[in-house]
């Protein structure tokens, strides 16, 4: 079913830095020669780890990956631990002659250096991400074992590029400098996106492999779709679209049109059982359009997701084809058009892994002498106290805007004063939903829809009829025969070579009852709100809407400034409820600041 081609991410490359020299110096003016002296160990610890990080080749085999993999979060909550004690950043006085330089992962003769520890961060976080998505492609897919891997290790991949984009870090890196492609926050979005929806993909395997039915693994295969579809998108827009090689766009551009045509072909599947074979036809060709629209577009994919899409193509059109004959022979179901179906359902069976946990350097003892341990807490605490404080204001505003606006709709304000100065307009959805209703002929238009429907149900009718004379007639020649010939009439019983067919019709007959139940409650509900459906024939829409005429006669000419004074304490109310949470949170933040 699904191609075995996934796609995984080369590691950054970067130079070696000596660590320890800079720090050291730092430590040794900015503290004390003593201070110096007693980090000595802490800072060959981290210089390392940088090395086992940054500076070793990665290797093939799964049980290397794995140890790159604890290097990398092993460094990354050492560098969590440097960011806070030296100042290793362009615009501030940092650590003397320490700079760090990283190749881009996808255009490698490009590089950037700076004397950032956030571009640091950044890459090692993006070279986490990679190795998890090498871990995931290394993984026998063809086990259940294999694919509980690969699936978990593309969902931690996602999660490294999506802590990337989500904890500021990929925003910081691109602040402190012109940086690579690969480090801004749209690229983490794109990667967090397609590790997702290869995860998918791994689920989907499972799932089909499984024998799971064709509408569950329909839904499976629209998110892996989505995914691919929102990866793409970000492809082909700026900084990206210009960065990455055509045959990687090109694979991810196929692989959406594959899941999508591939859901397409199982919710066929579910259509067929249920003896929907019109809408059947229409999701086959659906699919098999999109797959031929994306293969024009893909230019040096892999052989492999050739073959899978074209194997795709060949059943979709087998099926296509066995369902248009059965429909033009038996069921003589009109075709529905692409445009009245609905989207296809998804089914999300996977999530960006958080690496909060593993990130987390609270535990880690590196230069804790540098700072001291209650100062620590104490900061910790009052992080905790702005925190408490922030959630409570937030929940009180929260409660005082809805009591607020169940006040002021009580007063039919402010809709009043909007209806008296003709403002009223309507949401930008519901205009472009009434504009579709008359372009589809408005209200008007449904009477023909209700025609057809019963033009429909009287040819159901006559057909059933006509099916039903030539079965009583059958039975009529039979039993004539049977009378006439005797033991030497030796065909069996018509109600036995007729059973089948009188079950279908039986079954038809049914169908129609029920279809013929709904056209009525339908019918009658369109005649009881056709009165106030009318209301979709007045163009422009708003001339329709309600509005409160001015009187005819001022009585003390001050209408217009009560109107006014009106809406003036209506907007100071407003400002005022902010204003009370807002002036609470200033205080508290001035004292913690003055303590």
């Amino acid at each position: 079913m699904a191609a075995n081609v996934m796609l995984a991410i080369h590691e950054k490359k970067a130079t070696v830095v000596d660590l320890y020299r800079p720090l050291r110096q730092y430590i040794a003016s900015a503290y004390s020669e003593r201070d110096a002296a007693t980090a000595d160990d802490d800072l060959c610890a981290v210089r390392d780890l940088r090395a086992a990080a940054v500076e070793s080749p990665s290797l093939p085999d799964s049980s290397s990956l794995e140890q790159r993999c604890a290097a990398l979060l092993a460094y990354a909550r050492a560098l969590a631990l440097v960011e806070a004690r030296f100042p290793i950043s362009p615009d501030r006085a940092h650590v003397h002659s320490l700079s760090f330089t990283w190749h881009d992962a996808f255009k490698t003769n490009k590089k950037v250096s700076l004397p950032s520890v956030h571009l640091e961060k950044a890459a090692v976080l993006f070279n986490l991400g990679a190795v998890y998505s090498q871990i995931a492609l290394a993984a026998d897919r063809t086990t259940d074992v294999g694919i509980r891997t690969a699936c978990g290790a593309f969902q931690s991949a996602a999660g490294a590029f999506a802590w990337l984009r989500e904890s500021g870090v990929a925003a910081k890196a691109v602040a402190a400098g012109a940086t690579t492609v690969d480090l801004t926050p749209d690229c983490a979005a794109m990667l967090e996106k397609l590790m997702l929806a290869q995860a998918q993909e791994c689920f989907l395997e499972k799932v089909i492999a499984g024998g799971k039915p064709p509408a569950l693994c329909s839904k499976v295969a629209r998110q892996v779709g989505v995914f691919y579809e929102e990866a793409y998108a970000a492809l082909c827009a700026p900084p990206l679209s210009q960065h990455f090689d055509r045959t990687w766009v090109s694979h991810v551009q196929l692989k959406a049109a594959q899941f999508y045509a591939d859901a397409c072909y199982r919710f066929s599947l579910d259509l067929h059982q249920q003896e929907e074979i019109a809408q059947e036809i229409a999701r086959l060709k659906i699919g098999m359009n999109a797959l031929a629209d994306a293969k024009k577009a893909a230019k040096g994919v892999a052989a492999p997701l050739l073959d899978s899409v074209n194997k795709l193509e060949s059943n979709m059109k087998t099926n296509l084809e066995r369902a248009m004959k059965e429909n033009n022979s038996v069921y003589l179901m009109r075709v529905p058009e692409a445009g009245t179906l609905g989207a296809l359902p998804a089914a999300s069976l996977v999530k960006s892994t958080s690496l909060a946990e593993v990130l987390d350097a609270s535990n880690e003892r590196l230069f804790s002498s540098l700072v001291p341990d209650g100062s620590m807490k104490a900061l910790s605490k009052y992080t905790e106290m702005v925190d408490d404080i922030i959630r409570t204001q937030a929940e009180k505003l929260q409660q005082s805007s809805e009591i607020t606006r169940v006040r002021l709709k009580e007063m039919d304000l402010p809709d009043s004063i909007l209806s008296l100065e003709g403002n009223v307009s309507i949401p930008a959805d519901l205009k472009e939903d009434v504009e579709a209703v008359q372009i589809s002929g408005g209200p008007a238009g449904l009477e023909a829809e209700l025609q057809q429907l019963r033009d429909l149900n009287r040819v159901n009718q006559e057909l059933l009829v006509q099916t039903e004379e030539m079965l009583q007639k059958e039975a009529s020649e039979d039993a004539q025969f049977r009378t006439q010939f005797g033991s030497r009439w030796t065909r069996p019983q018509s109600s036995t070579l007729t059973k089948n067919i009188q079950d279908r019709l039986n079954l038809f007959v049914g169908n129609l009852k029920k279809a013929a139940a709904s056209d009525a409650l339908i019918e009658r509900d369109v005649k009881e709100s056709y009165p106030l459906m009318s209301i979709l024939d007045r163009r422009p829409i708003e001339s329709a809407l309600p509005s409160i005429s001015r009187p005819i006669m001022s009585l003390d000419g001050n209408e217009d400034a009560i109107v006014g004074a009106l809406k003036q304490s209506l907007v100071m109310h407003l400002f005022l409820l902010a204003g009370e949470h807002v002036a609470g949170l200033t205080c508290f933040f001035k004292l913690g600041k003055t303590n």
